[in-house]
């Protein structure tokens, strides 16, 4: 049974738009996160004295945090009211915010910052699933798509604005990167204060079984695909951290089945709707998240630009993001996902291919148009995509769903990564083995080198040493050539979800039903096929 305060849609005591504000402030933090720290790596390791390992932790703890608590976020928020898991959520991520920035110099600087930095990542998967539910609850199933739109469109571009902000907040102090989010948490606090959001909860038994087998499922195998481009494929340490992490994962299912309180209620997955749009997210997050990174390392490597103007190919991104995000909520709303998800999966897959026929001629601008439409292209679908699962998830808990679409994206993000990083290592080696022997260099001292040159600029920190401004022009064309390879590969990435999305959903909007508003978590009603209502509404 729900207790608490209303729980509606479209309850709440405050303006709508003012909920929607202060939600979007609170998880404005965890985008901007996941791609900040990457362009202040080389400074904060120059400036502690950190290890390569050390840095690379650095960045990798908070994204493995978040991945790994997203489930038990979107759970505990159900349980104990979302309201209330966005503001501890928020105050966690501020103060460890805080003490990122306050890492003091000397021998103990490594392990202070990689343990708040995961301090981090739990506050934000605290926070986000329970912002999500607030959102959904607070907007009816007709003018939501706008509403998430709004919402995925500005946190997206928040990401692709990460690093352009480290690029000027560094040339102050490397420290702003971190304390640039306190006055965001202020904001955020205060309009949640101001707006009184929905604190709908379902006070439940926490399932410590099954958060132990998640976080440790998702942990191992995240970690396995983070470390495999630095480590190399070969390393029996990877294979053993992916296969015991997805054996974890595997028994997860199986335990979480016969549990009577599950951390996350598996059956979930027998809606159609909501396994597919899974699927589309996994893969598209395969493509989204990496493409900020590459996108910036190719324009220090192949144009030989400042961290500052290489990140206009984020802003560029991020332009057609969030107007074609704006267009894909109202597509939503007037005739459900399917048009909007499977139209841009294919506008990506042709931004993305026509990009990559442009980059090995060096010319920056030549590029901008097809930037564009590749953003406009994941803007049309992820939004409407991750809006669509929560929607026909509607019978089970918003947090909890939510917290299934967003460990399904980290998980996706983290395997296109080790996909691609791997790619551009194994491409950029090649090319560079061809340079220097063609230039005169014995074979074996020339893969060698290579193989040094490679690892240290695809290795996927961002924090290789030296100034890019003496990188030789025949290296710069070489990494050009390995970033053609990498985003023809997330064309194909794109173009897999298409498929997924053009025959797995269905046609039409889906109808609000009462069943569905009956049902509460656990599933279904005694003795429902639990697709039965979604069944009907779809055609």
């Amino acid at each position: 049974m729900s207790s608490g305060s209303s729980g509606g849609s479209g309850s709440g005591s405050g303006s709508r738009s003012l909920i929607l504000a202060a939600m979007i402030f609170a998880v404005a933090m965890t985008f901007i996160d996941q791609t900040i720290v990457s362009i202040a790596a080389s400074t904060i390791q120059h400036d502690l004295g950190l290890s390569s390992s050390g840095i690379q932790w650095a960045i990798n703890a908070y994204l493995l945090t978040l991945a790994a608590l997203f489930a038990f976020g979107g759970r505990l928020g159900d349980i104990l009211g979302h309201r209330l898991m966005v503001v501890i959520g928020v105050i966690i991520f501020a103060a460890a915010s805080a003490l990122c920035g306050a890492t003091p110099a000397g021998s103990g600087a490594e392990a202070w910052l990689i343990t708040f930095r995961a301090v981090q990542g739990a506050g934000g998967a605290l926070m986000f699933p329970a912002a999500i539910a607030i959102v959904v609850q607070t907007f009816d199933l007709r003018s939501r798509g706008r509403a998430l739109a709004l919402f995925f469109g500005i946190a997206g571009g928040l990401t692709a604005i990460g690093p352009i902000a480290g690029g000027y907040l560094i040339e102050w102090t490397w420290r702003a990167i971190f304390w640039i989010n306190i006055p965001v948490a202020v904001i955020a606090l205060i309009l949640i204060a101001l707006s009184k959001p929905p604190n709908e909860r379902h006070p439940a038994p926490i399932d410590y079984r099954g958060l132990a087998l998640i976080v440790g499922g998702v942990g191992l195998s995240v970690f396995g695909f983070q470390q495999s481009a630095l480590w190399g494929w070969g390393n029996a340490a990877i294979w053993a951290s992916i296969v015991v992490g997805v054996a974890l994962l595997v028994v997860f299912v199986a335990v979480e089945r016969r549990t009577q309180s599950p951390l996350i209620n598996v059956r979930i997955f027998e809606n159609r709707t909501f396994s597919v749009q899974n699927i589309v997210l996994g893969v598209a997050s395969m493509a989204f998240i990496p493409v900020f990174f590459f996108a910036s390392t190719y324009g220090q490597i192949a144009l030989g630009q400042k961290a500052t103007t290489s990140s206009l190919a984020i802003l560029y991104f991020f332009i057609g993001f969030v107007v074609f995000a704006q267009i894909g909520g109202r597509m939503l709303d007037r005739a459900g996902a399917k048009r909007p998800v499977v139209i841009g999966c294919a506008l990506a897959a042709i931004g993305f291919a026509l990009w990559a026929g442009k980059v090995t001629d060096l010319n920056g601008g030549s590029q901008t148009i097809y930037i564009i439409i590749a953003g406009a292209g994941m803007g049309l679908m992820l939004g409407q995509s991750n809006t669509d699962a929560i929607n026909r998830a509607a019978r089970y808990s918003y947090g909890e769903a939510t917290g299934i679409t967003q460990t399904v994206r980290n998980y996706g993000a983290s395997l296109g990564f080790a996909i691609l990083g791997t790619v551009l290592i194994n491409r950029f080696r090649s090319e560079i083995t061809s340079s220097l022997t063609s230039r005169g260099m014995p074979g074996p001292a020339a893969a060698a080198e290579a193989s040094k040159l490679a690892q240290l600029q695809g290795g996927g920190s961002g924090s290789g040493g030296g100034s890019v401004a003496t990188i030789p022009q025949f290296i710069r064309a070489d990494f050009a050539s390995a970033i053609e390879v990498v985003l023809y590969g997330m064309a194909i990435i794109m173009g897999i979800a298409a498929l997924v999305a053009l025959r797995g959903l269905r046609w039409g909007l889906q109808q609000e039903t009462p069943a569905a508003a009956a049902a509460g978590r656990g599933g279904q009603l005694p003795g429902e096929d639990p697709n039965a209502d979604l069944d009907r509404a779809e055609r």
